[in-house]
């Protein structure tokens, strides 16, 4: 299993694959509720408090926060990626005064909007990036740096900005090709 840490924490998490490295210096607050498929890199300064699922070849780089508790979820499918310094938002207060709102008031005087954020197969953000609560990165769509997503992306379209606006399509044929040549099985579904 090539995991860096104790073995009471690598042996927490829910389901772990091959070639898997998660940095000492990563905080999984819920290992319990993580899934990781093989060949992943969790770097360091990583925080993550949500249910987190991984399919194969995911990398998520140093600094990278993930919030939203235990009953929020993000999805990371097969070949996506995570840039440094970008913070992903899966849940949050409901700020239009329906509760009070903060970490540390009990939960029944706040309103949380639980939810998933999934970035779907070969999608992908830049550093620095900021992605809102309930949005799907759609297969190879790509979020340039510093860019804020507050509503999901269209398949193969690079977007940039604050909001986010779409700017390019990608070349999805080769990059599907690397990934078969990889030993990787493609399927539109």
């Amino acid at each position: 299993m090539g995991i860096m840490g104790e073995s009471y924490y690598m042996n927490n998490y829910r389901k772990i694959g091959e070639d898997v490295f998660i940095s000492k210096d990563a905080l999984i607050k819920k290992p319990h509720l993580c899934d990781i498929g093989s060949h992943n890199a969790i770097d360091n300064g990583v925080t993550i408090s949500t249910e987190l699922i991984m399919g194969d070849y995911i990398h998520i780089a140093p600094f990278v926060v993930v919030i939203g508790g235990e009953k929020s979820k993000l999805i990371l499918e097969d070949f996506s990626f995570v840039a440094s310094g970008t913070k992903i938002v899966c849940g949050s207060e409901d700020y239009t005064g329906a509760g009070l709102v903060g970490p540390t008031i009990p939960a029944q005087y706040r309103k949380i909007n639980y939810t998933t954020v999934k970035f779907e197969r070969f999608s992908g953000c830049g550093v620095n990036c900021s992605i809102m609560p309930n949005v799907t990165l759609a297969e190879g769509s790509i979020l340039g740096a510093n860019s804020l997503l507050t509503k999901s992306t269209e398949p193969w379209t690079i977007y940039i900005g604050s909001p986010a606006k779409p700017i390019k399509i990608r070349n999805k044929d080769i990059i599907i090709e690397y990934a078969k040549q990889m030993g990787y099985i493609y399927n539109k579904e």
